[in-house]
């Protein structure tokens, strides 16, 4: 196994320990409300505390790998993970305080946003242009990968040994993913004086790829949110009334794992042909088959499908539509998902800005993220359908307002050049 090779296994690892990391308190986060006893307002300081730490730490963190070495920031970083999960570990007993824990979930946001960002500049800017999405894809499954195994092994952790079990794993992650980065990786010589993001701020391209990004958010977050929620509420709400976790879960896991197995070969293919047309496609894709959701029902009926399952019992003729659905919602994403980053990423390295790229990246995501879940609740009081054809709708204003701008600044040709 030749050097570069293992350098991009030590940054896969790093994608993986971190993804694995955020899932496993994500799944967690139900056994701290019922050990502090939090209700209402403090519920909302254990999510709104990480995802407030992420925002606010994502200019700092890219502006110092920009104008410094980013492996020595991804490593610190890592070592900013490590402290956290042992300040989990000393904070999850009922002597406690729920305040402690919310700090602590700051500090993970931190970490997380941290070595996210990091890891993907390193990943793009070591990239050679014609394998960029391919590799991005590469470190994206190891990350979806995370997910799918940290939400299964955290209830068998807890239950096997308790808190101290779950953080001494995520630590023994973690440490070996920081170790290899160090050893493995040669130092960042890129620099950039200056502010970086004073140079990316009027990038005609980044224009173009946030005119997408910005309303996309909306799309994906109704979608994600509201998909377990349509699945699980009672037949009397809009939903399928899932009452078996076992179902629920298979639901969701068919996005991850279809997402996972395909962002190398779509991010590959990507590569060859066309970036911008993988966005395009990936994003519409989503949209369609979002606002196919709510007809799940309706389709199963008329396929006249099953409703009975072995081991999860019966359940509805909308399963196997729905699980189909959003698997193909993993499709879509893995389609889209490389190609962007990708395109993020080859504007950043063109003038050694890339941590700064992926930085607002991330911070064009972050209005649609925050105010899509206060527009699911307002559709969900008339009915849930409306999440979906809203969010579907929100997919595909996305692509078209992308389509829009891109062939007027670089014409149409562009959407098959980038």
């Amino acid at each position: 196994m030749n050097d570069e090779k293992l350098k991009f296994y030590a940054l896969y690892l790093t994608r993986f320990a971190s993804g694995f990391g955020f899932v496993t308190l994500l799944t967690l986060l139900p056994k701290y409300i019922t050990l502090f006893g939090a209700t209402g307002f403090v519920v909302g300081l254990f999510t709104t505390a990480f995802t407030g730490a992420q925002t606010l730490a994502t200019i700092p963190l890219a502006w110092a790998g920009d104008r410094g070495d980013k492996r020595l920031v991804l490593v610190g970083v890592l070592g900013v993970s490590v402290a956290s999960y042992v300040a989990f570990a000393l904070v999850s007993n009922p002597a406690a305080e729920s305040w402690q824990f919310i700090l602590v979930r700051g500090l993970q946001g931190v970490a997380v946003t941290g070595s996210g960002l990091m890891s993907l500049a390193l990943v793009g800017e070591l990239s050679p242009p014609d394998r960029r999405a391919n590799h991005i894809g590469k470190a994206n499954s190891w990350r979806l990968a995370a997910g799918i195994l940290g939400s299964l092994a955290a209830g068998a952790l807890y239950r096997w040994g308790g808190f101290e079990a779950v953080y001494t794993v995520l630590v023994a992650l973690l440490v070996p993913a920081m170790v290899g980065v160090w050893f493995l990786l040669d130092e960042d010589e890129t620099r950039v004086k200056g502010n970086p993001f004073a140079g990316l701020a009027f990038n005609r391209r980044l224009w173009t790829l946030t005119s997408f990004r910005a309303q996309y958010a909306v799309a994906v977050t109704l979608v994600r949110t509201w998909v377990p929620i349509y699945a699980g509420v009672t037949a009397a709400r809009g939903g399928l009334g899932y009452t078996a976790p076992l179902a629920v879960g298979l639901v969701l896991t068919a996005e991850k794992v279809t997402n996972m197995l395909l962002q190398p070969y779509t991010g590959r293919l990507s590569d060859r042909a066309g970036r911008s047309l993988f966005v395009f496609v990936g994003g519409g894709l989503y949209g369609l088959v979002a606002i196919a959701v709510p007809f799940t029902p309706a389709i199963g009926t008329a396929l006249d499908l099953p409703a009975t399952f072995p081991v999860v019992g019966t359940l509805s003729a909308a399963f196997l539509p729905l699980l189909v659905c959003n698997g193909l919602l993993g499709v879509a994403d893995s389609i889209r998902e490389p190609a962007s980053m990708a395109l993020f990423a080859d504007e950043g390295t063109d003038d050694g800005s890339v941590a700064s790229s992926f930085g607002i990246r991330e911070l064009v995501w972050r209005p649609g993220s925050v105010l899509a879940p206060m527009l699911g609740g307002a559709l969900m009081t008339m009915q849930i359908d409306w999440v979906f054809y809203v969010g579907g709708a929100s997919a595909l204003s996305a692509v078209l307002t992308f389509l829009g701008v891109l062939s007027r600044n670089y014409g149409t040709q562009a959407l098959t050049e980038w």
